[in-house]
């Protein structure tokens, strides 16, 4: 049994692409970066030295999983940690690795519940394929679960991304606009979930999470104690809550810190909260 499970978001919470570091000041006194991420044989995501120093840490005095929207392939380029965690969270909470693996009874019963009383995954790459303009890039599906599209927020219609969220509010599905990508995804797949069932296949007593985005709220509220950045699409929404810090920093160095929250959060773990939510979850 473990005391402390850390669930934590990746992109923009823990690592960052060059666009995202966010980073200010003499060049002098940048941080050292470390990259976490190759894709095509090029650096794509860093955290800082101290950072990663901090996360190996916690790695060796609780539990970390990685939770992410990304699909395993996706996940599979990250190196954070001198050795892979042996549970990390993909496709939004519908995968969970277990050293490496997929686990298969974890996705069928993801793939029920989201299949139940909501629109077909097919109707809404539909929509999205009749919608799109000039702005959509890419349009991609992830895992069979849902679907995504690359845009340039530049160009993008007013309004339009209200419409979306409408138009798949109606359907059981929701939205989420993240730098550069739109999510669509089926209600019931929350990172949440998963990470509750991690938390109970550990034994643990105390859930911390951090994230910076909409679909990240159920797992901040879900936890004993969470940490957002001082950024993205929480922190332009004003999202907070009572059990949720926010960091000073933003950018990369909002990385550091909330690897440095965990970190100290872990060794004097909060009690838990009487009817926190991973536990009925």
């Amino acid at each position: 049994m473990t005391d402390v499970v850390v669930c934590s978001d990746l992109d923009r919470t823990l690592i960052y692409s060059a666009a995202a570091l966010g980073l200010r000041g003499r060049d002098e006194d940048m941080p050292r970066l470390l990259c976490v991420e190759f894709y095509r044989g090029a650096p794509l995501s860093y955290v800082t030295e101290t950072a990663a120093r901090t996360l190996q840490a916690l790695a060796d005095t609780a539990v970390f999983v990685p939770v992410t929207t990304r699909t395993p392939e996706q996940y599979a380029r990250v190196r954070l940690l001198d050795k892979p965690p042996a549970y990390a969270i993909c496709a939004n909470g519908g995968r969970l690795l277990v050293d490496g693996a997929d686990d298969p009874d974890w996705a069928a019963a993801v793939r029920a519940r989201v299949a139940d009383g909501r629109a077909p995954l097919d109707e809404v790459r539909a929509h999205l394929a009749a919608t799109a303009g000039d702005f959509v890039l890419k349009r991609r599906v992830a895992s069979d679960l849902f679907a995504y599209l690359v845009v340039d927020p530049a160009a993008l219609p007013p309004g339009w991304f209200d419409d979306l969220t409408g138009w798949c509010a109606a359907r059981g599905w929701r939205t989420s606009l993240q730098g550069r990508k739109i999510y669509c995804l089926p209600e019931p797949l929350t990172k949440a979930a998963a990470a509750a069932e991690v938390a109970r296949r550990v034994g643990a007593g105390t859930m911390l999470a951090a994230g910076d985005s909409l679909l990240d709220i159920e797992l901040l509220d879900a936890a004993d104690a969470a940490v957002r950045p001082a950024h993205g699409e929480l922190h332009a929404a004003g999202w907070t809550s009572p059990h949720t810090a926010v960091t000073a920093a933003r950018g990369v160095a909002a990385g550091e810190e909330i690897a440095a929250w965990f970190l100290t959060r872990s060794a004097d773990a909060p009690a838990p909260r009487r009817a926190a939510a991973w536990r009925t979850l």
